[in-house]
């Protein structure tokens, strides 16, 4: 119900559930009825790093994980490179930029509430309950002051659709969409349009890496960096905007096409 009511506010109707097309639509539809346990792992993000090695290890880079767990009181005896990042382990959005040797005290105040934080209440995502609470130190990509290029393959029952790559997230967030062959697309999620780019450099690594990562689910988001031509795993998402973006219409419909569902017994 609270779903439901969530959905309606974002897009001023209540969601269809027995007949859904778009994708949001399906987005929103696996969010309220999918329990399928191949999504649990989807939003850990200890699971989704152990996933990538095991995966696709030889065709990218996993970032490493110097500590987890939940008291930042451990990383006083914890040896940490020049720069680091602290991230929670079953949310998102959230990330701590660190240098050298990590403030306890410091870092307890800035991160407190976030282990406890319910994060899977803000969007009811199912996948997100399951991940397991805690916080996460692991390595920097690229350097400070050098922003790796931000890229999503949208995966759909099995094919790479859609490339996204996603500028300037600090400060004004632009979207540029592709085709896997790197044909410029004319949308972009509803977010100011972004430079034309070049293909990455290890484009073809990257839609391997993205199609060998969805392990068959009929729909996920592989999340990369590349920083000075080096393929970096970011993370896998199952519900892209939690299903409540405003996609162009054109978009919308296009993609929910490309995506069949699970049948409701199976999900």
């Amino acid at each position: 119900m609270r779903r439901a009511l969530l959905y309606r506010r974002h897009t001023g109707r209540l969601p269809p559930l027995l007949t859904p097309r778009t994708f949001t639509e399906k987005v929103n539809w696996r969010v309220m009825l999918d329990r399928r346990p191949v999504l649990a792992g989807t939003c850990d993000k200890l699971a989704m790093k152990e996933h990538a090695r095991r995966t696709v290890g030889g065709l990218l880079r996993v970032p490493e994980t110097f500590w987890s767990g939940t008291d930042v009181a451990e990383l006083a005896g914890v040896e940490l490179p020049e720069h680091w990042v602290l991230k929670p382990n079953h949310s998102c959005t959230r990330a701590l930029m660190g240098e050298g040797r990590p403030d306890p005290v410091d870092l307890a105040r800035r991160t407190a509430g976030w282990v406890e934080d319910e994060y899977w209440r803000k969007s009811e995502e199912w996948a997100y309950r399951r991940a397991r609470p805690g916080l996460v130190v692991e390595e920097f990509i690229g350097a400070p002051g050098r922003i790796p290029v931000d890229l999503k393959v949208l995966v759909l029952n099995g094919v790479p659709r859609v490339v996204e790559v996603h500028t300037d997230r600090g400060a004004a967030h632009r979207v540029r969409l592709y085709t896997p062959d790197w044909a410029p697309l004319p949308w972009t999620l509803g977010f100011p349009p972004g430079p034309d780019v070049a293909p990455p450099e290890r484009l073809k690594d990257m839609l391997r890496a993205a199609t060998a990562l969805t392990g068959g689910i009929d729909m996920l988001r592989v999340d990369f960096y590349e920083d000075a031509g080096e393929l970096w795993f970011g993370e896998l998402t199952a519900y892209p905007g939690a299903g409540l973006s405003h996609l162009e219409p054109e978009l919308d419909a296009l993609l929910g096409r490309w995506w069949t569902l699970p049948g409701r017994r199976r999900a």
